[in-house]
Protein backbone atom coordinates (compact mmCIF):
# COMPACT_ATOMS: atom_id res chain seq x y z
CA UNK A 1 0.00 0.00 0.00
CA UNK A 2 1.30 3.44 -0.83
CA UNK A 3 0.53 6.29 1.53
CA UNK A 4 -1.50 6.56 4.68
CA UNK A 5 -5.24 7.24 4.95
CA UNK A 6 -5.83 6.45 1.26
CA UNK A 7 -8.46 3.72 0.85
CA UNK A 8 -8.03 1.29 -2.04
CA UNK A 9 -10.41 -1.29 -3.53
CA UNK A 10 -9.51 -4.95 -3.05
CA UNK A 11 -11.47 -6.77 -5.78
CA UNK A 12 -9.70 -10.10 -5.19
CA UNK A 13 -10.19 -10.25 -1.42
CA UNK A 14 -12.80 -12.90 -0.55
CA UNK A 15 -14.71 -10.87 2.07
CA UNK A 16 -13.71 -7.19 2.27
CA UNK A 17 -14.04 -4.66 -0.53
CA UNK A 18 -11.51 -2.02 0.62
CA UNK A 19 -8.27 -1.62 2.56
CA UNK A 20 -6.60 1.41 4.11
CA UNK A 21 -3.45 1.91 6.16
CA UNK A 22 -4.77 4.35 8.75
CA UNK A 23 -2.38 6.66 10.58
CA UNK A 24 -3.15 8.85 13.57
CA UNK A 25 -0.15 10.37 15.33
CA UNK A 26 2.54 7.65 15.39
CA UNK A 27 0.01 4.79 15.36
CA UNK A 28 -0.63 2.92 12.11
CA UNK A 29 -3.17 0.19 11.52
CA UNK A 30 -4.22 -1.82 8.46
CA UNK A 31 -8.00 -1.83 8.22
CA UNK A 32 -10.12 -3.88 5.82
CA UNK A 33 -13.72 -2.75 5.51
CA UNK A 34 -16.86 -3.09 3.40
CA UNK A 35 -18.62 -6.25 2.33
CA UNK A 36 -17.43 -7.58 -1.02
CA UNK A 37 -20.26 -7.34 -3.55
CA UNK A 38 -22.65 -5.47 -1.25
CA UNK A 39 -25.07 -2.98 -2.76
CA UNK A 40 -24.49 0.11 -0.62
CA UNK A 41 -26.20 3.43 -0.96
CA UNK A 42 -23.05 5.14 -2.26
CA UNK A 43 -22.79 8.91 -2.27
CA UNK A 44 -26.07 10.88 -2.12
CA UNK A 45 -27.49 11.43 -5.59
CA UNK A 46 -29.97 13.95 -6.85
CA UNK A 47 -33.41 12.34 -7.17
CA UNK A 48 -32.45 9.44 -4.91
CA UNK A 49 -35.29 7.20 -3.71
CA UNK A 50 -36.69 7.46 -0.19
CA UNK A 51 -35.64 3.85 0.44
CA UNK A 52 -31.97 4.66 -0.28
CA UNK A 53 -32.10 7.75 1.94
CA UNK A 54 -33.54 5.60 4.72
CA UNK A 55 -30.88 2.92 4.15
CA UNK A 56 -28.09 5.51 4.43
CA UNK A 57 -29.61 7.07 7.57
CA UNK A 58 -30.00 3.62 9.19
CA UNK A 59 -26.33 2.76 8.57
CA UNK A 60 -25.14 6.06 10.02
CA UNK A 61 -27.39 5.71 13.10
CA UNK A 62 -26.47 2.07 13.68
CA UNK A 63 -22.72 2.72 13.48
CA UNK A 64 -22.54 6.27 14.87
CA UNK A 65 -20.50 5.32 17.97
CA UNK A 66 -17.90 3.49 15.89
CA UNK A 67 -17.80 6.20 13.21
CA UNK A 68 -17.07 8.73 15.97
CA UNK A 69 -13.94 6.75 16.95
CA UNK A 70 -12.20 8.26 13.93
CA UNK A 71 -9.66 7.05 11.41
CA UNK A 72 -8.66 3.96 13.38
CA UNK A 73 -12.08 2.28 12.96
CA UNK A 74 -13.48 0.38 10.00
CA UNK A 75 -16.87 2.09 10.47
CA UNK A 76 -15.28 5.52 9.90
CA UNK A 77 -13.83 4.40 6.56
CA UNK A 78 -16.99 2.57 5.47
CA UNK A 79 -18.99 5.74 6.19
CA UNK A 80 -16.52 7.93 4.32
CA UNK A 81 -15.99 5.69 1.28
CA UNK A 82 -19.13 3.57 0.84
CA UNK A 83 -21.93 5.66 2.35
Amino acid sequence: MSGYNKPKRTPNHPKKSHIVVAKEGDKTKTIRFGEQGAKTAGKPKKGESAAMKKKRASFKARHSKNIAKGKMSAAYWADKVKW
